[in-house]
């Protein structure tokens, strides 16, 4: 039986139903929102799962059909999810992972479906408020319902669920999940927003919150819901009581070790004695439960100690960050480059600059067309960082999710392209993995691009916040262990600039966080920050005055939009010439912006005078060196620019008469002429007399300019190869990016 609700929910009617559509599925939620329209199914398997973990596994998919496309390319059907369906699947995921019942192991698969898409309204929101009221309506066993909104700030005023549109002129883009009273997910970009705007933020965010959990609740009211049955296995307490009592104090011991693999090792060994130890005196069906009780232990141990004495596990106070050490130029033929390391984490990060023809080319349902992006930041995560054999099997969806995060981190800072018009690609690849790779990402990112000599606003640094909490006891901890990730509570990322945040994400492992615990968090992790900005202005505290020798160097011109056929040739023939002659990359848009690319600057001002001279246009008052292309009884026809020809009337040839113009002018003869009128209509008339004294006239008399003269002079010769380009000066962005990209999981305050 079909139940439907509709509410007016930020300005738009939202649509909430079941019970239509996959009815076969263990629950089933269809959401529409102006015209955009997301589908959840949500299953469960009846057998409990032995792996060490909960086997939750989120899809979120677009089909291309919902916006009327076709997909893209020779293969004519949708394939494996593009990055920003996969973070919007990582939203959902981190969203409703922590409501699941502590001991429940039965897999849980979610699917959601895209199946309309207006191309105003994301569906990413959409998606987690029809997967919660899906397993809310199913009968599997979960603390929900919850819900989620996007939240924007524009012009000052804050906005639930923007539009596209709304987000390009948006300070920020924050998607925030949460029950009824706390929040359980963020994630988002903004352009150096505060602290207490992030919070602001929040807040706004839990009342859009609170009225979809209503939504949901009303139409929940309606149905019958039974749970299922599930068995959570219960230790012996005899068990319990030897392990504790053969392992409490030796695990207490051997978690205080600073070097990761040195406690990992010391832990294991005490787990694989007491285990040897014990499975002497338990009975055999009592053995299976040593391990659980052991590693209860360890989390317990962990725990208590940060709690109890304010130490962690590698001697540090709660607000300590570890040691920092920072190396530059470190690849001699990277364009920029730069080794970040803190503690045990390492990361080895590159900057390459590019053309126009190296952005990335996109198709998504939420644009009616394709759309490039010329930033981006990929991270790689390889196992020998965490010490480990482990299969590759292409780039994970965690490498995906932190490249996402430290790429809006840089965003925010970037110049604009008009000023630095140049592809910037970051690569960062992971040495040595514990606690927080993605933040050393964003320090490392932004030392390589300093040393690029890419004009950022600012330079940015990342910290990554944990939480320790048992009832109202509490406490924040600054640049977090791998340890205190796996073990504590929450993981809140935090990036910016001295001036203020640029990308946020938080994961939670409870059932949620006030904001009173979030605003501490916010404000301790800036102070982090700052510590780390400091010591990276010790290694390079500003972008270098020169381009790498091996980076291309880029003018730009703007032509007639009416001349960009010319320049563009039969076929391209004209431009590939310029290309082919000059070994400079060339490339106009359909404004008339023609940007010319090369690392020789020699180069670079021959394909910049070649596209000067088919794209120049004629001035009156100029003379030029034209080529007759034919002779009539009238006068004749003379080439003066490439394409570009204009009558020289018999009357105009001599200051005497003049019987036959082939007296004076022959085909293919080149001759000088001047511009002296352009009619209404566009013609041109030329004259050699105007260049001929009168007779008796003073002979010393100046002469016209010419085509070479003042007016047209060139710009600044390019910079010979080594050199950099002039320092254009940066003005700050009035807000948004500047170079494609999805902030959140999508899309980043843009301008």
């Amino acid at each position: 039986m079909m139940h439907r609700i509709e509410r007016t929910f930020a300005g738009r009617q939202l649509v909430l139903e079941t019970g239509r559509m996959a009815k076969q599925a263990a629950g089933s939620a269809l959401v529409q929102f102006g015209e955009t329209m997301v589908l959840a199914a949500v299953t469960v398997s009846d057998k409990k799962s032995t792996l060490p973990f909960f086997p939750l596994t989120v899809e979120y998919r677009e089909r291309t059909a919902a916006a009327g496309k076709i997909p893209g390319g020779f293969i004519k059907r949708e394939g494996r999810p593009r990055d920003e369906e996969i973070l919007s699947a990582r939203i959902i995921d981190r969203s409703i992972r922590p409501l699941f019942p502590e001991g429940f192991q039965n897999e849980v698969q979610v699917f959601v479906y895209v199946i309309s898409a207006d191309q105003e309204n994301d569906a990413d929101v959409l998606g987690l408020l029809a997967t919660s009221f899906a397993l809310s309506a199913s009968r599997i066993p979960w603390a929900g319902p919850i819900a989620g909104v996007r939240v924007g700030r524009v012009e000052g005023k804050w906005v639930v669920n923007p539009t596209f549109q709304a987000l390009e002129f948006s300070d920020m883009d924050l998607v925030v999940a949460g029950s009824q009273d706390s929040i359980m997910m963020v994630e988002g970009g903004a352009l150096e927003i505060s602290e207490d705007d992030v919070v602001k933020g929040l807040g706004i965010a839990q009342g859009g919150i609170r009225e979809l959990i209503a939504m949901q609740e009303e139409l929940l009211g309606k149905l019958t819901v039974e749970k299922m049955a599930w068995d959570k296995s219960e230790t012996p307490a005899e068990v319990a009581a030897a392990v504790t009592k053969a392992a409490k104090d030796r695990i207490e011991a051997a978690i205080n070790q600073k070097e990761k693999h040195t406690r990992i090792q010391a832990v294991e060994a005490v787990k694989d004695a007491v285990k040897a130890e014990l499975t002497a005196t338990l009975a055999p069906e009592q053995v299976p439960f040593v391990g659980s009780v052991l590693g209860d232990l360890e989390y317990n141990a962990l725990r208590a100690q940060v709690l109890d004495t304010g130490l962690r596990v590698d001697g540090r106070k709660p607000t300590e960050v570890r040691p920092i050490s920072i190396d530059t130029s470190v690849l001699p033929r990277a364009h920029g480059s730069a080794l970040f390391t803190r503690g045990q984490t390492q990361a080895l990060v590159t900057a390459t600059l590019g053309t126009a023809n190296d952005v990335q080319r996109m198709d998504s349902i939420d644009d009616a067309k394709e759309t490039t992006k010329a930033f981006m930041l990929h991270y790689n995560f390889p196992p020998f960082s965490t010490g480990e054999v482990r299969p590759m099997r292409g780039t994970s969806r965690r490498e995906i999710g932190h490249g996402n995060l430290a790429e809006r981190a840089v965003q925010g800072v970037l110049p604009d392209f008009a000023e630095f018009p140049y592809t910037i690609r970051i690569v960062s690849d992971v040495l040595e993995s514990n606690g927080s790779s993605s933040m050393a990402t964003v320090c490392g990112g932004s030392l390589a691009c300093f040393d690029a000599g890419i004009p950022l606003k600012g330079a940015v640094a990342g910290v990554a916040m944990g939480l320790i909490k048992e009832g109202k006891k509490y406490a924040v901890l600054t640049d977090i262990l791998g340890t205190e990730d796996h073990l504590g509570d929450m993981d809140f990322k935090v990036a910016g600039t001295k001036d203020g945040i640029t990308s946020i994400q938080m994961d939670i492992k409870i059932q949620g966080l006030d904001l009173k615990i979030m605003a501490e968090a916010l404000a301790q992790a800036k102070q982090g920050r700052l510590h780390i900005l400091g010591e990276m202005g010790k290694a390079i505290d500003a972008p270098r005055a020169e381009l790498s020798p091996w980076a291309p160097r880029i003018v730009t011109m703007h032509i007639n939009p009416e001349k960009i056929g010319d320049l563009i040739g039969p076929k391209g023939k004209t431009i590939r010439g310029i290309q082919d002659e000059t070994g400079a990359e060339v490339t106009v848009d359909d404004t008339g912006l023609v940007t010319i690319a090369a690392v020789g600057g020699e180069s670079m001002e021959r394909a910049r005078q070649m596209v000067a001279a088919i794209t120049a246009e004629p001035e009156v008052g100029l003379t030029y060196q034209g080529t007759v292309k034919s002779v009539t009884a009238f006068g004749a026809f003379i080439e003066i620019m490439p394409g570009t020809e204009a009558l020289l009337h018999v009357s105009e040839m001599r200051h005497t008469r003049v019987e036959k113009p082939e007296d004076v002018v022959k085909k293919g003869e080149v001759v000088t002429v001047k511009l002296v009128e352009r009619d209404e209509r566009g013609r041109l008339r030329l004259s050699m007399k105007a260049l001929i004294p009168k007779p008796g006239a003073d002979a010393a008399a100046p002469a016209a300019p010419t085509a070479e003269g003042d007016a047209y002079a060139a710009p600044a010769a390019a910079p010979a190869e080594g050199e950099s380009e002039p320092k254009r000066e940066h003005k700050p962005r009035e807000g948004g990016e500047h170079r494609g990209g999805r902030g959140g999981r999508g899309r980043g305050p843009r301008k």
